[in-house]
């Protein structure tokens, strides 16, 4: 039976990050999808995850936080 990539405790993870400072876990064998940046190269899942509780600490988009942004 095939593993999700996505749920996987033992797999290595990039952290993402969009133009709206969203983030994202994401197995390292997958090609990072257009419009997201690496922000921490492959890792432990507990690592990027503690990554992510580090600089993801305010959940909305940043075109709410900074309205300049607004398109």
């Amino acid at each position: 039976m095939p593993t999700n990539p996505f749920e996987s405790p033992d797999g290595q993870y990039l952290v993402l990050v969009n133009d709206e400072g969203q983030h994202s876990l994401w197995p390292s064998q997958i090609e990072v999808p257009q419009g997201w940046t690496i922000a921490q190269p492959a890792d432990s899942r507990q690592h990027s995850l503690d990554y992510v509780h580090r600089h993801w600490t305010d959940l909305r988009p940043q075109s709410l936080v900074d309205p300049t942004r607004a398109t």
